[in-house]
């Protein structure tokens, strides 16, 4: 049997090697995370159970980061790139370091774009591949009131921007047998912000979020959303109010609100 290549970014831990640990069984693995230690941990796991597995520690928070896992992926073999590495970064926005700025959006949403950039070519040529890019339910966040929800503003800045993006390449690679996917998690019981989710009651295992994923590729979905039934009616209303403000908005004279005597 012909194995393919993934590489998965956050691979040391919780969704990340979830999806390592799915995949091992007929994929040969590239593993990538910041902890070289725990992913020569896992990286045992995998390769009694038959998978080669090459390590590539990385700061996905770093440009130097992102050019290591780039150029591994230009090499052109890579048929399955997840794209899973993040941080909450939670804090107002006026407490967080100028420094960190940058690198919150860096690691969260410029190391995906130019990940799967780099993969393209090699998917392109071969004529097959697909790119899982994980974001989260919080990048639709923007209007929740809800006060248990964390201080979020980088955060889901970043991955609204991840969910455009990977929405938008479905588009552009619609005639192509690339398949794209982002996967829209919530409450997950990882290590993830110090841990939390863990004593959430409705945070989802992670080897659920992973195996939903992969199921959601299987059956060529855009969008997954693990926990969320009727999924398609909720992605119909998003594109109809989607339409209506891009279609709506675009009128050559400001709207009857702005040109009345109150105005």
């Amino acid at each position: 049997m012909t194995r393919s290549i993934a590489l998965i970014t956050g691979a040391s831990s919780g969704i990340g090697a979830e999806y390592a640990r799915l995949l091992a069984d007929d994929h040969d693995l590239v593993l990538v995370a910041r902890r070289a230690d725990r992913l020569g941990d896992i990286a045992g796991e995998l390769r009694a159970r038959g998978a080669a597995v090459d390590l590539l520690p990385a700061d996905l928070g770093t440009h130097e980061g992102i050019t290591a896992v780039a150029d591994r992926l230009a090499a052109g073999d890579v048929r399955l790139l997840v794209s899973n590495a993040g941080a909450g970064g939670y804090a107002p926005l006026v407490d967080v370091d100028p420094a960190d700025i940058d690198r919150l959006f860096t690691l969260n949403a410029v190391a995906p774009v130019q990940l799967v950039r780099a993969a393209l070519p090699g998917m392109l040529s071969a004529g097959e591949g697909a790119i899982i890019t994980v974001a989260s339910l919080l990048a639709f966040s923007g209007g929740l009131e809800d006060p248990r929800a964390p201080r979020r503003t980088l955060y889901a800045a970043a991955k609204a921007a991840t969910v455009a993006f990977t929405r938008t390449l479905a588009g552009e690679l619609a005639d192509t047998p690339i398949r794209t996917q982002v996967l829209l998690p919530g409450v997950v019981a990882t290590e993830w912000n110090g841990g939390v989710g863990r004593d959430i009651p409705w945070a989802m295992p992670p080897q659920d979020v992973a195996a939903a994923s992969l199921a959601g590729l299987r059956l060529g979905e855009t969008v997954c959303t693990p926990g969320l039934e009727g999924q398609a009616a909720a992605l119909d209303a998003l594109r109809s109010a989607e339409s209506a403000l891009v279609t709506g908005g675009n009128q050559p004279t400001p709207a009857a609100r702005y040109r009345g005597p109150q105005a």
